[in-house]
């Protein structure tokens, strides 16, 4: 499925000249990010909620369905060595979260990869990054898991991209706090340290 968000979206399909190599790295890296946080450190999973709603007219693009269809969302943040790093919004059609992707519904605490990279059928699309927006509804997933702690949008890079399974699509955005990029700097710094003394 060839996906294009639409000319008035902050998301693109190309990293900005404004992002580091390292922001660069983590917004386009293939593979499941949670085993990429992993390497650098104890990753620990909060659900925050799990509901249902009409997809937002901002983020109709990414399913190629109509505003206000009925959606599953389900939201959640990752720490790293205790500190809050990463947060995700996640929503499929609401048929599909009882049908194609009803395992969705039966995570719990266990990450999204745990259904998604065991299955040959299921396509992703390309990575789309940008900086969030106070309106963006991934920020307001960070606002409602975050509350007061909750860092300013245009702090807050963010990813996303469409998982496909039988024409069945499943959007997984995710939100790197300014925190994370201090942890991943110093793990780089480390592991170059390490290879330099071997």
């Amino acid at each position: 499925m060839q996906l294009h968000p639409p000319p008035n979206s902050d998301w693109h399909e190309l990293p900005a000249p404004s992002f580091t190599h390292q922001q660069k790295h983590w917004l386009f890296r293939p593979g499941a990010l949670t085993a990429g946080l992993r390497r650098l450190g104890s990753v620990q999973l909060r659900v925050s909620r799990e509901f249902s709603e009409g997809i937002r007219p901002e983020e109709a693009w990414m399913l190629q369905a109509p505003a206000h269809t009925p959606i599953w969302v389900r939201e959640i943040i990752m720490s790293v060595n205790g500190i809050d790093s990463v947060f995700a919004r996640s929503f499929t059609p609401l048929p599909a979260s009882h049908g194609l992707w009803q395992g969705m519904r039966r995570l719990r605490t266990r990450p999204l990869a745990d259904m998604l990279y065991h299955d040959p059928q299921i396509l992703r699309s390309p990575f789309f990054a940008c900086r969030l927006r106070e309106q963006a509804p991934l920020y307001h997933t960070a606002r409602h898991i975050l509350g007061p702690d909750c860092p300013p949008a245009q702090k807050t890079l963010a990813r996303c991209s469409v998982f496909w399974r039988a024409g069945s699509p499943l959007l997984v955005a995710e939100g790197f706090l300014p925190e994370f990029w201090a942890l991943a700097a110093k793990a780089s710094y480390n592991q170059g340290l390490t290879m330099r003394l071997v």
